[in-house]
């Protein structure tokens, strides 16, 4: 029988994983090889008898090997950040405000070390910002039990997986950016919450002003993570004797430095302000990454002498760290996202001994005041 064209199939895919030939599979469920090969290259659609006899001889569930593409829901999302005109893109999808929002998967997007699985296939519709997403498998529930999250420090990932743990049914996605960066995926409705560590000299506050400055008069709390130890990630054993931002300069140092709206790079601009340094005198100050392991990597790699990081990161990659400031780390979130389920059961593993245990091992942090709401604005 030829292959019905909303039939698709994987059996390929769990015959090689189970290390079997054409052949040997053909032996195991009683047919030829053609068979087979038809059935996987899509030319043959199988009888009843032979699907039964393929899922029995591999293990698993008819449904494991054969699905109906027509099956698969579409849904219309919003795009959170560009992609080519009609390119079909892998994107992971979350319901934030009451809307779809999909995160393209793309370069350094769709890696944290192992590649992100994708909920969905985006088709960009022309002239909008939206995209018709297919999605790679029913489970709607999942898609709306997810929560999300933009920021840049490394913790939040392992609160996720501490949370999702204890409660199993929850989702939480971590969108990388810098505190401005989340922030402003926040304003647009592209997360439900951002994490930020900006420091305001003028009126010595942490985050607020900057949260009271872009939200324009939306309703948000802010919630502490903790406070986190930021200076200067150098060599092992600091070679060159670095202690100052003024050592930068007079010993020549190379450094590497982020991309603006991040809270290191202004924390570092503050602290050149302060003793009068012109920042192009500092070597490498358009040296620019994207994140505290990528200035971590690029110290422990030789490409830098030195860069602004975390306490934490430095350890991580064992590095000598030269403390300048103790940033607090806050979490926004829009008053109107509390109340909803995912949310809270998110923040309610901010007390958890888990998620405490995880990060006191990491060191760098404070977090003695970690869930207590500081502002709202």
């Amino acid at each position: 029988m030829k292959q019905d064209n909303d039939l698709r199939n994987n059996l390929k895919s769990i015959r090689t994983r189970l290390g079997m030939s054409q052949q040997d599979l053909a032996n195991l469920a009683g047919v030829t090889r053609q068979t087979i090969s038809g059935v996987e290259s899509g030319l043959y659609a199988p009888s009843v008898a032979i699907t039964l006899r393929l899922a029995k001889a591999l293990g698993c569930q008819v449904e494991d090997l054969f699905w109906l593409e027509r099956d698969l829901p579409e849904i219309e999302a919003l795009l959170s950040k560009p992609v080519p005109t009609g390119q079909q893109t892998r994107v992971s999808v979350a319901r934030v405000g009451g809307q779809w929002v999909a995160y393209p998967l793309i370069g350094k997007d769709a890696f944290r070390q192992d590649m992100i699985p994708a909920d969905g296939e985006s088709q960009t519709l022309t002239g909008t910002d939206k995209v018709r997403v297919r999605l790679l498998d029913d489970n709607l529930e999942a898609l709306h039990n997810t929560v999300v999250i933009a920021g840049c420090a490394p913790v939040i990932s392992l609160w996720a997986r501490a949370t999702e743990r204890w409660h199993p049914q929850l989702r939480v996605q971590f969108n990388f950016a810098n505190s401005m960066s989340a922030l402003h995926s926040l304003y647009k409705g592209e997360a439900h919450i951002a994490g930020m560590h900006l420091y305001d000299p003028e009126t010595g506050e942490y985050n607020t002003p900057f949260v009271r400055d872009v939200l324009g008069g939306r309703e948000a709390v802010l919630i502490t993570l903790g406070v986190w130890e930021e200076g200067l990630l150098v060599k092992p054993g600091n070679p060159m004797g670095i202690t100052t931002v003024n050592d930068l300069v007079q010993r020549g140092a190379t450094i590497v430095n982020r991309e603006i709206g991040a809270g290191t790079r202004l924390l570092l601009e503050q602290k050149l302000q302060e003793q009068q340094i012109p920042f192009h005198d500092v070597r490498g100050f358009d040296y620019i990454v994207q994140s505290h392991q990528d200035v971590a990597q690029a110290v422990a790699l030789g490409a830098a002498d030195a860069g602004m990081g975390t306490a934490s990161v430095a350890t991580a990659f064992g590095l000598g760290f030269i403390p300048l400031h103790q940033s607090r780390y806050d979490l926004v979130i829009l008053k109107e996202y509390l109340e909803e389920a995912p949310v809270q059961q998110l923040l309610s593993t901010l007390g958890h001994r888990m998620v405490h245990s995880q990060f006191e091992i990491l060191g760098g942090y404070d977090i003695s005041k970690i869930g207590e709401v500081v502002a709202t604005v």
